[in-house]
């Protein structure tokens, strides 16, 4: 907890306005994240969207509140079109690869936690697994279908008019994203969803429950709704998710919530379940590999295969504010690779010469740290503007003439945000050997003694030659280190 005084401001997107956190229960902070489907491995631009949670969870942490954040799991029902339509991802997923669905399930659920973990992504207080709430789905169903829904062969429809401001979340009631809804033959309104889809005639799914609409599985928006509510009640303080849930998955939401809460409009924003709506804009990836239908489509253990420690992509998501789109490249990667060698890099000398570790007694009152922190705080309270923190954070490594305790104190401070791990990271860990490498250790020697040659020499042109040459086999050639070169094959 901190004795900063800059109000934390955030981007709510249904008002489409910054606006003070005031949380709804006082001295906590409650946040929901739309989690992933678990159908196929996570690609970096799914991750993005779970840093940036991640961030605001360690804000409000930073801030002094006791923070309760969840985050899903769709194991069920969210299917191959977001906007309603199609089969269920799942189960398309378990017959392409002749498993069982729960099999499926686990085996990418665990994939996607080593993600977040590998990504210093904090452990949320829950994970709430879908399937294990389908009882309490459908009892919220049940709820609202005398006032909110009607019955159709396929299953019960949500009637969007009988809540004020539907769709108020999404950019326009014309966006592409609405045309996208699935047309079925019945449905009074274009924009009605279904929150439970009856099993087909003839069929049987892997995954299906008994319900008063007939067999069947709940619908991907019903299961936030639900999870968010049971786990935070309702209101709590802020949903988050990506900006592609925007448009259709969370108006949805929202109109359940409205209809389960007996709430009216959205002109009071607690109305809709959350207080706030958060979302993160897209990464781009001009090769088209961001698509899982692409092949090798870029998934984190992609980077690693690569060399680049996962880290580094949080350090290249911190770059940016998480509301603009971020390009991905593998300059733009390789780039925050280095920046985060040479932070850890200082972190380590410092660590070596602090005789008594961390000195957190005095840190914040200090005549350089002291305006440094203000800085950081205001930067991470102007709705968590992180690539300003991150030049902060760099002043601090920077910084002459000042307790190399105090120091680590404030890193560590400002690292406690970022989620960066710098005061237990070292070099050698930031050293992946890429997949593909074959370059044997004499090699490695030779051409470092070669680059030391030609720098002495002034053969600059030489010199980054052999460097990119080292760089694409995995080993970084980092020019001033002070701490000697210690290659080692992995």
């Amino acid at each position: 907890m901190t004795d900063q005084s800059a109000p934390l401001m955030l981007f709510n997107s249904l008002t489409r306005a910054l606006e003070p956190f005031v949380p709804v229960h006082p001295g906590e902070a409650r946040v929901y994240s739309c989690g992933p489907t678990v159908y196929n491995y996570p690609h970096i631009g799914n991750m993005r969207a779970y840093v940036f949670a991640d961030v605001l969870g360690r804000t409000l942490s930073w801030k002094g509140y006791a923070l309760t954040h969840v985050i899903n799991i769709t194991d069920v029902g969210h299917l191959t079109d977001d906007a309603d339509a199609g089969e269920d991802k799942l189960e398309k997923a378990a017959r392409a690869n002749a498993q069982s669905i729960w099999d499926i399930a686990r085996h990418y659920t665990q994939a996607y936690w080593a993600d977040i973990d590998a990504l210093g992504i904090r452990q949320p207080a829950h994970w709430s697994i879908a399937t294990d709430y389908v009882p309490a789905m459908i009892e919220f169903a049940q709820s609202i279908a005398d006032k909110h829904c009607y019955e159709l062969p396929g299953g019960l429809y949500f009637d969007v008019s009988t809540v004020a401001d539907y769709g108020k979340l999404a950019r326009a009631a014309t966006d592409e994203g609405e045309g996208r809804i699935e047309q079925v033959e019945g449905k009074r309104h274009q924009a009605d969803f279904a929150i439970w889809r009856k099993t087909p005639p003839g069929e049987t799914r892997q995954m299906e429950w008994d319900s008063p609409w007939g067999r069947g599985a709940p619908g991907w928006h019903l299961e936030c709704s639900v999870m968010s509510g049971k786990l935070l009640g309702f209101p709590f303080d802020i949903h988050t998710g990506g900006i592609d849930h925007r448009e259709i998955h969370h108006p949805n939401e929202i109109a359940q919530n409205q209809a389960f809460c007996c709430a009216g409009s959205l002109a009071d924003p607690a109305n809709s379940g959350a207080r706030m709506w958060m979302h993160n804009n897209f990464l781009v990836e001009r090769s088209g590999k961001m698509s899982k239908s692409s092949g090798e489509f870029l998934r984190l253990q992609l980077l690693i295969d690569k060399g680049y420690h996962p880290l580094a992509y949080r350090l290249m998501c911190l770059s940016a504010h998480y509301r603009s789109e971020l390009e991905f490249s593998w300059e733009g990667l390789g780039a925050a690779l280095t920046r985060l060698k040479r932070m850890v890099m200082a972190v380590v000398q410092l660590k070596e010469r602090a005789e008594q570790g961390i000195d957190t007694s005095a840190w914040r009152s200090h005549a350089k740290l002291a305006p440094l922190v203000e800085r950081f705080d205001a930067a991470i309270s102007d709705d968590l503007n992180t690539a300003v923190a991150l030049t902060v954070l760099d002043e601090a490594v920077a910084l002459k003439k000042i307790d190399p305790a105090l120091k680590l104190a404030a890193i560590a401070a400002f690292d406690s945000v970022l989620g960066l791990n710098l005061l237990t990271l070292d070099r050698t860990a930031l050293r992946l050997r890429p997949k593909a490498a074959t370059i044997t250790e004499d090699e490695i020697a030779q051409r470092i003694a070669a680059r030391h040659e030609a720098r002495a020499a002034k053969d600059f042109a030489r010199s980054d030659t052999l460097r990119d040459e080292l760089a694409a086999q995995g080993v970084d050639a980092m020019d001033g280190d002070p701490l000697g070169w210690d290659w080692r094959l992995g």
